[in-house]
């Protein structure tokens, strides 16, 4: 299912950009200056709160001439003549569509085959969003990534070279700094107060259309679980946002910047009534961190976490579906430190319900790393709870992803053998290796209707350790028709807990 679920967002998702950035590298520039041009003065903006008998006119006069255009010049270094790897092309592809740009039928060339020498300048067209007078403007990753040339454009067709402060991958935001004064600027407005229904303004550069302002309303909030990035709360609107909008502002009716215009869900490419943005409850902070250090701290618990459903839930005594399962807890990092195991349910973070994985992912990230924070667990049925000191996020540290963990069946079909030290390091696991590994599953058959997939490795079944094939054996003899079993299994060096029905 989580493979199919990928397909169908890799199918439909395009990266709001013109143009493909064609290396994956994300590296900074050196310091640039500005080219000369006469200085506007600093823009206030206006502040309607509903459409009069000419729109939002003030708002769009205010809001566009901080949008800039940003084009960069991008150069591809092969030099051992070396093919760009599949998952790369395949990623690129995902962001920016086949050789015609978004929209395009899949086989990813760019203008250099793969496997080309390198040396070829290729480039990107997005927009950006001033919003300091000093010349700070905010965009996204993709945006500028791995460029080595960034210009900047203003509506008023000043041009200026941009210097990358930073960028945040996770996120897809970056900064870019152009040396001016006394710029026009986009406010910043509050996107936890935004409500389904309000009406929002999308500015930028669609198809290299500059100043180009689409309205529509806030569709939905919180959107994750869409596969674009690794963190995820989007702004979802019906605002047009069509390639190259990307980086753009999204201003609520007072003029005040409430998203950063990302991507777009589409079949085509182009505008089908589906936009996302990044909040400015997730921008600013992470704008503000890369302006100060040039990089991203988050916090850290050192969890695997999944999302429950109604049987997971059942199995581990919770009365309802919500919070973030634990699935794996890492050694020596916080949440071991103050006691949290696998197994547990964290239903409360610093006070504040916890409904799922990516929930607590969001509460998480934003603590600032040394603080305090009490957490709820819920343990073999009973409520206990635990203080943590949240640690700082390591670049390398793998984010867990929410796992649905459903299924119909139970072993029907599989296949298991002993798991030595050998495979279970070609498997992607560290320390001793302790379970069976699945070398086979029948299609169609109990096994693979149970969620199991060659090469998991079964740690648990029924909380019950499992450490050999006739381990697993006996504690499959032991199940009888009816009855809800739990797995606990690691695929690709991550914990995963499953439910089986017999």
């Amino acid at each position: 299912m989580k493979q199919l679920v990928q397909k169908a967002v890799v199918a439909t998702v395009a990266v709001a950009a013109v143009g493909a950035v064609l290396m994956w590298s994300g590296q900074s520039l050196p310091a640039s200056h500005a080219s000369s041009g006469v200085q506007s003065q600093a823009m206030t903006v206006a502040l309607p709160i509903a459409p009069g008998a000419n729109g939002f006119t003030e708002v769009a006069k205010a809001v566009t001439p901080a949008v800039v255009n940003i084009t960069t010049v991008i150069g591809e270094k092969v030099s051992d003549g070396r093919k760009i790897p599949d998952e790369l092309r395949d990623r690129m592809e995902e962001f920016f569509g086949g050789p015609q740009g978004p929209g395009s039928p899949r086989g990813f060339r760019g203008p250099q085959g793969p496997g080309e020498p390198r040396g070829h300048r290729g480039g990107g067209q997005g927009s950006g969003v001033i919003v300091s007078a000093d010349g700070y403007v905010l965009t996204n990753n993709h945006v500028i990534e791995g460029a080595q040339e960034v210009t900047v454009t203003l509506p008023d067709k000043r041009e200026f070279k941009g210097t990358i402060v930073g960028a945040d991958p996770k996120t897809d935001l970056a900064v870019v700094k152009i040396e001016g004064q006394n710029l026009p600027t986009v406010v910043w407005g509050d996107a936890t107060k935004l409500q389904v229904g309000e009406y929002v303004l999308a500015v930028g550069n669609p198809f290299g259309l500059n100043s180009t302002v689409t309205l529509g309303i806030v569709s939905a909030l919180g959107r994750g679980r869409m596969g674009i990035t690794q963190y995820e709360d989007f702004i979802q609107t019906d605002a047009a946002i069509n390639p190259g909008n990307s980086g753009g502002a999204l201003v609520n009716t007072r003029g005040e910047l409430v998203g950063i215009n990302t991507a777009i869900f589409s079949q085509t490419g182009g505008y089908q009534g589906g936009g996302f943005a990044v909040p400015t409850s997730m921008g600013k902070p992470i704008y503000e961190s890369l302006i100060k250090t040039g990089k991203v701290v988050r916090g850290y618990l050192g969890v695997g976490i999944q999302d429950l459903s109604q049987d997971l839930a059942k199995s581990f005594g919770i009365k309802n579906a919500k919070g973030a399962l634990v699935s794996d807890v890492k050694e020596d990092s916080p949440a071991d430190q103050a006691g949290l195991k696998q197994g547990d349910v964290i239903t409360s973070y610093q006070g504040l319900p916890v409904e799922d994985a990516v929930s607590l992912q969001r509460l998480v990230t934003r603590t600032m790393v040394g603080v305090k924070v009490p957490v709820k667990v819920i343990r073999e049925g009973h409520e206990k709870e635990l203080t943590v000191t949240v640690g700082e996020q390591s670049d390398t540290t793998k984010v867990a992803k929410a796992e649905s963990g459903e299924a119909d069946y139970a072993f029907a079909g599989v296949a298991v053998q002993d798991l030595d030290r050998e495979t279970a390091k070609e498997l992607g696991i560290e320390g001793k290796a302790q379970g069976v590994v699945v070398t086979g599953v029948e299609p169609e058959s109990g096994a693979e209707k149970a969620g199991l997939m060659a090469g998991d490795i079964i740690r648990e079944i029924n909380r019950q350790p499992v450490k050999s094939v006739k381990e697993f054996e006996k504690a499959s003899a032991a199940i009888k028709k009816g009855d809800n079993v739990l797995i606990l299994i690691n695929r690709r060096g991550s914990s995963l807990f499953l439910t089986a029905k017999v």
